[in-house]
């Protein structure tokens, strides 16, 4: 079908069939992220349940990242060829089943072994929900579209952290964890029911040298490379604050409570509203223009993290995930205007490195940590942000394709 046709498919803003997509796609990235994050608040408690250090309790987090990322080089080329919403559905029931099995797990391997295969089932929803958005929706409104669902992400990420946060101070880990299985099992159903089929899609070959050339083809392009390490850098910072930051403030001289720290989540309401917020503007003022900034936003909310006093904290905390969604927002949906064939193979290929961000230096974060405390974390995540910074100053440098709309 011609191009010029296909538009006459794109789901429009401010259509019922806009509505049914974005708040099944918010489901989506709600339960995507709750059951991926809900562990990351408990790691303190882990520690002390296991006997084992703050490095090795990150695992329970990173081993889930480490197989998401690599299911993503095989969920979204299957998505090519099966369609969008068939993978993603499974995905969805298989991740909540797994999440409840590790809740019955009685030992830390076995605790592992079900973490990394929410991990590998999420991985069909991650690679293909960005795809079909880019597919589904008018490119006028795709940097809306994407805020929305990475605004559910935000949610997830915030929900999960904070049932698990606030509840292990009164129920134990294994029941905690099931109650997050519980609540995704709802939202798949959610997802399962009111996410519109694919009307874009057309499939593509599964043969091993259609895929190749489909990856290759991702790296001739000059901004898509860059994106894919913006990808790495920025979700490697994010998840380097959170994993560690609770160590932190039950530590000396804050002390406070695991449900406080539990609560402390809240924080990604910043990242709910900047996600969609950032997500419009860049639609007005272009990416390039945008992306940089954000990244600034993320390098003063570190800094802040830097000082004592608690209100100066969570003001620094506050500020970076603002600008960790904003950003995530511009990226995500740069990808799918710029990539021009096999997309689901260009989102796969952003989300493994983000993904590969969180498990590497996730965990990598924690030498940091041992050997140098809170300014050892803050050393590394300033790194990484002036090497995403520089990438993004590059990116804004590069001409648009002339065959998309403004870049």
């Amino acid at each position: 079908m011609a191009a010029a046709a296909l538009g006459d498919t794109y789901i429009e803003k401010g259509t019922p069939m806009f509505m049914r997509t974005v708040l099944a796609l918010f489901a989506g990235g709600f339960a995507t992220f709750a059951l991926l994050y809900c562990v990351q608040p408990m790691m303190p408690v882990l520690s002390r349940e296991f006997a084992i250090n703050a490095a090795q309790s990150s695992l329970i987090l990173s081993v889930s990242t480490a197989t998401l990322a690599f299911g993503l080089l095989i969920t979204g080329p299957i998505s090519d060829r099966l369609g969008r919403k068939p993978v993603m559905v499974l995905s969805l029931f298989c991740a909540a089943i797994f999440t409840l099995a590790s809740g019955l797990m009685p030992n830390w391997e076995g605790v592992l072994v079900t973490r990394a295969l929410v991990g590998l089932s999420l991985s069909g929803l991650a690679a293909v929900a960005m795809t079909y958005l880019s597919e589904e929706i008018h490119p006028d409104h795709i940097g809306l579209a994407m805020g929305l669902y990475i605004g559910g992400n935000a949610i997830g990420g915030m929900s999960g952290r904070l049932m698990t946060g606030v509840l292990i101070d009164y129920i134990s880990w294994h029941a905690a964890i099931m109650v997050v299985g519980g609540l995704s099992l709802m939202a798949a159903a959610v997802f399962w029911r009111i996410l519109p089929p694919s009307r874009n899609f057309r499939a593509r070959s599964l043969h091993p040298r259609s895929l190749l050339e489909g990856f290759v083809m991702q790296f001739r392009d000059a901004a898509l490379p860059l994106l894919f390490l913006e990808a790495f850098l920025l979700m490697g910072s994010f998840v380097t604050l959170f994993n560690y930051i609770g160590y932190r403030l039950l530590a000396e001289p804050y002390h406070l409570s695991q449900a406080v720290v539990g609560l402390f989540s809240v924080v990604y309401l910043s990242g709910i509203y900047s996600s969609a917020k950032i997500g419009s503007l860049a639609d007005r003022l272009g990416r390039r223009k945008v992306l940089w900034a954000v990244i600034v936003l993320m390098l003063i909310g570190i800094a802040l993290t830097m000082f004592t006093p608690l209100t100066v904290v969570i003001m620094g905390v506050l500020l970076f995930t603002f600008g960790f969604f904003g950003a995530h927002s511009v990226a995500s949906s740069w990808i799918g205007r710029r990539a021009l064939k096999a997309r689901g193979q260009a989102s796969s290929l952003y989300l493994f490195s983000y993904y590969a961000g969180s498990s590497i230096a996730g965990t990598g974060g924690g030498v940091f940590w041992h050997y140098g405390g809170w300014n050892g974390i803050g050393l590394f995540i300033g790194a990484l942000l002036l090497v995403a910074l520089a990438v993004a100053l590059r990116l804004a440098k590069l001409p648009p394709l002339a065959v998309r709309v403004q870049a």
